[in-house]
């Protein structure tokens, strides 16, 4: 059958259903979202208002408002003759066998062989979905259970039954990888089946074991979360994120469908504190309140002795800091009750992991994958057991008389991963290891770069030498840019040429891209005084970016996540871009005080400039207003619109066919012609922005430093105070950001900002 997908139905517009529908249409397929009719003025009002959640400002579930323009609502009483010529139909309606099978019963009547049927749970197994159903339908349907935002979670599991066709699977398999942009993991119609039966469990174990040790919701999300390469948000935190109810009712769930000897069970009953705290409708974020709240002076939590909510005081444990330095390890080798807690929850959650295969397959890394790709785990479960040691984990269990899954087992001595003939191999249930297969042109850099070798390597960044061509990435704490950050890059344009490689591609396989410079460097340099080493810094920086473009071989920046600040002016001066489609871009330094001094004013004027026809008034007021405001663009497709991204520049919907791209296309890349000096606008404009901004400040749109701070961008995008059509070079435009930059920083209100978000991870307004 065809893989191309020219119509689509979701049934079922709740926060999942809606999402399905969202990335459709971010696809360019048009879709519609159904549910039942409303007995109101607007008979569409159910659907519609899951339209309306697509556009929440911040998860924003649509790239596009074209996007939006490809979502048709509707109802499944006055628009089911819709799906008969749909491709694919899914279903995502309440977890309600009866009401899903009369769904079913309804659609085999309507459509032909060729309508691929799904449904989105995670909790009904397939063989009941389809029970009774016709053989027919029986061979076009299967589950495709997405996560939640279904936008910016990459996992897909796909699981089909026992009659699904091998085209129908095919066809779902690449339409979800290439078009819909999901990392597809096969599954067994196993209960939860990959994402949830680990994720939940650890979840589960990591609430019931800091009941057990007496830990605060902020000490034990301290410790589960960014130490174990788990997102920041931590178990309590991640509760009140998904709705405290809500958890409950997945627990119970899986306790429901899962085997009398799952280990799950111990960790599955309701805690009586939070059966009472749902009664009381302390039900998460989306109640207002939960293990955490927004009170009247700052965030709060909630004191478990007193049942009060009290201040949340930043919390900075020394061994949490530690681990997220040096590794995972060290929280083990801790004997403090932060250490026993590490402990219990990763040697649970790592067995029970374990325990899954043969059960779940014979390979390993479908479960890696959905950890990484459905709970944003940094690593999977037996990436973090190669990291730790099998061995280890197997004595330490074993000397606490447990004993460790048969899998787990087969591990010792060895690693579940390892390099064979230069490919990275899995270990195998029951056999030895195996070549890893990827789908053609999916490659993660973060399992290559483990075939390579660095050429050149420190603390913050890395080359290495893959197909001809550089290959650059940043590691350092949310990929922050330094000094050293800049050696590593400069030192592989330099060396690309003298190699003779096709190139230099700038690229992670990390969250995010960069999330620019890092604050703590300029506050040493203020906090000493240390002024020149600040210039010496920014001055450091420009001239590395600005080899990026006068280098003779084509650059790539590859970006996938946030790329904003210092990491967005690094993508600025490539000579092409091939992101992510959920990339967001922006320069912001404007929030702590300081103008972009790494280039960004000078290539946000540049940019406006050739976006605006040569107009350099309009150029300049755009730019002015982008820096000021510290706009950022949440899609590729906004940032060409804001002039951040060319015509040129590319981006994918699947981030692990981002850097297969890249060096398919680096030959084809024609360098960035070199930047001719600008007649600037001079003291007139830049008298009309300074009064703009007294205007708006007097309106109260901006705060006192506001202004300061947009004096400065003013005065770099216009040239300031000197006379109209005066040119300025790209270097005297570098020199401009530098001077502005160190002159905000010696003020007290712009410390203060910067200290602020280090601190407490906000800045002040002021």
């Amino acid at each position: 059958m065809s893989q191309t997908f020219n119509k689509v139905a979701v049934i079922g517009a709740g926060t999942m259903g809606a999402g399905i529908a969202g990335q459709v249409a971010n696809a360019g397929v048009d879709v519609w979202l159904l549910d039942l009719p409303s007995d109101g003025d607007d008979v569409n009002a159910v659907a519609q208002r899951g339209l309306d959640r697509l556009r929440d400002p911040n998860a924003p579930g649509l790239m596009s408002k074209d996007a939006e323009a490809r979502i048709h609502v509707g109802n499944i009483r006055d628009d089911f003759e819709q799906l008969k010529d749909c491709d694919w139909i899914a279903e995502a309606v309440v977890e309600r066998l009866d009401i899903k099978q009369d769904l079913y019963r309804r659609i085999a009547a309507l459509t032909g062989d060729d309508v691929i049927v799904t449904s989105n749970t995670s909790t009904i197994p397939i063989k009941l979905l389809t029970e009774g159903m016709p053989q027919a339908f029986c061979e076009r349907f299967a589950i495709t259970h997405f996560f939640n935002p279904v936008r910016f979670m990459r996992l897909l599991e796909l699981v089909r039954g026992e009659h699904t066709r091998d085209d129908i699977m095919a066809t779902l398999d690449t339409f979800c990888e290439e078009r819909l942009g999901k990392g597809v993991v096969a599954c067994e119609d196993t209960p939860g089946f990959l994402g949830n039966r680990v994720g939940v469990f650890a979840i589960q174990c990591a609430l019931h074991e800091a009941f057990q040790l007496g830990l605060t919701p902020a000490e034990a999300d301290a410790i589960f979360g960014r130490p174990m390469g788990i997102p920041k948000t931590g178990v309590f935190g991640l509760y009140d994120l998904i709705g405290i109810d809500l958890m409950a009712d997945v627990a119970k769930s899986l306790e429901t469908i899962l085997p009398a000897h799952d280990d799950f069970h111990q960790y599955a009953q309701p805690l009586p504190l939070m059966t009472a705290m749902i009664a009381n409708g302390q039900t998460g974020n989306k109640g207002g309140k939960g293990f955490y709240r927004d009170g009247d002076k700052g965030r709060e939590v909630l004191d478990f002795s007193s049942n009060s909510y009290q201040p949340l005081e930043r919390l900075q444990l020394p061994l949490a800091l530690q681990a997220e330095a040096d590794g995972i390890a060290v929280l083990l080798q801790d004997d403090s009750v932060y250490g026993q807690f590490a402990w219990r929850v990763l040697s649970s959650t790592l067995n029970y992991a374990a325990h899954l295969l043969p059960e779940v397959g014979n390979d390993l890394v479908p479960v890696d994958d959905a950890m990484k790709l459905g709970y944003n785990w940094i690593y999977g479960p037996f990436e973090l057991m190669d990291q730790i040691g099998p061995d280890y984990i197997i004595d330490r269990m074993r000397k606490e008389g447990r004993e460790p899954a048969p899998f787990l087992l087969q591990a010792a001595g060895k690693t579940f991963y390892a390099i064979d003939s230069g490919k990275l191999a899995s270990l195998r249930y029951q056999n030895g290891h195996a070549d890893i297969q990827r789908t053609a042109g999916v490659v993660r850099f973060s399992e290559l770069r483990q075939t390579l070798a660095p050429m050149n390597s420190n603390a913050k960044a890395s080359w290495w030498v893959h197909d001809n061509a550089a290959i650059v990435e940043f590691h350092s704490k949310a990929n922050a840019l330094d000094g050293d950050s800049m050696i590593i890059l400069r030192d592989a344009i330099e060396q690309a040429k003298n190699l003779g490689l096709r190139g230099v591609i700038v690229h992670n396989d990390s969250q995010h891209f960069s999330c620019g410079v890092n604050l703590v460097a300029f506050r040493e340099f203020f906090e000493a005084g240390d002024w020149q080493g600040m210039d010496d810094f920014l001055n450091h920086f420009q001239q590395t970016v600005l080899a990026m473009r006068n280098c003779e071989l084509p650059i790539i920046a590859a970006p996938v996540g946030m790329s904003i600040g210092g990491g967005f002016e690094v993508v600025l001066h490539a000579d092409k871009v091939i992101c992510h489609a959920n990339s967001v871009m922006g320069l912001v330094e404007s929030g702590v005080g300081v103008v972009p001094g790494g280039g960004g004013c000078k290539e946000t004027l540049y940019r406006w400039l050739e976006a605006m026809g040569g107009d350099m008034e309009k150029a300049a007021w755009k730019a002015f207003m982008n820096l000021g405001y510290g706009r950022t663009a949440t899609s590729p497709i906004e940032a060409r619109r804001q002039a951040m991204l060319k015509d040129s520049d590319e981006y994918l919907m699947n981030r692990d066919r981002i850097l297969a791209t890249a060096l398919q296309q680096l030959g084809k890349v024609s360098k960035a012609p070199a930047r001719e000096p600008l007649a600037m606008l001079g003291k007139p404009a830049f008298d009309a922005m300074v009064a703009w901004l007294a205007e708006s400040k007097a309106k109260g749109m901006f705060t006192d430093q506001d202004c300061v701070v947009g004096t400065e961008m003013a005065r770099i995008v216009t040239g300031g105070d000197v006379a109209p059509g005066t040119l300025m070079s790209e270097q005297d435009l570098f020199d401009a950001e530098r001077d502005s930059f160190l002159r905000l920083a010696k003020t007290a209100a712009t410390q203060e900002r910067i200290v602020s978000m280090l601190d407490l991870g906000a800045p002040v307004r002021n």
